[in-house]
């Protein structure tokens, strides 16, 4: 049975959360969700990455990969295809929002190796999705992590005037956070696996 692009679009942001089911892309996640803002424009841009490089890496393989049997080289594939584009998304926040380009500081080009974005490529060659359910999970998946790391860093900052004990100052309780989390969207399973 084939999964309609739009189940696959809505389990990916809440039944198959790339980040709250898989933890992939758990380090931008932690480091920038301390202010809202940045968390909304690392999450714009990770969303933007995924749905462009979700499609390109789907040509790469399908029409670059596969006719020449070189499946193999489909990681080295992938990974040029995102840096290119994250290069490429990078000059233009530079040169059309600066306050934003500056106050995602490193965590903008480490969206190279942001892992959630390679393994949705892997992700869509595993589960062997056609060109629109490829483009339906990349977008999902894009908006399930910018819905965790925003709720991330709401969380984050109504603690702020809370007592949190020392030890769990930080990483700490944005972990327990997180896991919280991921127990909340497990509530959602019931009603679209990915397969």
């Amino acid at each position: 049975m084939e999964i309609s692009a739009f189940l696959l679009f809505w389990a990916a942001i809440f039944t198959s959360n790339i980040l709250l089911t898989n933890f992939l892309g758990m380090c931008s996640y932690l480091s920038v969700s301390k202010e809202v803002e940045s968390s909304m424009g690392l999450g714009i841009a990770v969303s933007f990455v995924l749905v462009f490089t979700t499609a390109l890496n789907w040509l790469a393989y399908h029409y670059l990969l596969v006719p020449f049997h070189i499946e193999y080289l489909q990681y080295i594939v992938f990974i040029i295809v995102i840096a290119a584009f994250v290069q490429l998304l990078e000059l233009l926040i530079e040169r059309f929002a600066p306050a934003l380009y500056y106050s995602l500081g490193i965590f903008l080009p480490l969206i190279t190796v942001n892992c959630a974005i390679f393994g949705v490529s892997l992700f869509m060659v595993i589960r062997n999705y056609n060109f629109l359910q490829s483009i339906a999970y990349g977008f999902g998946s894009g908006l399930g992590w910018l819905l965790a790391i925003l709720m991330l860093a709401g969380l984050r900052g109504k603690l702020r005037e809370k007592m949190v004990p020392a030890g769990l100052r930080g990483t700490g309780i944005s972990l327990i956070i997180t896991g919280i989390m991921a127990l909340a969207f497990v509530g959602f399973s019931g009603i679209a696996p990915i397969q």
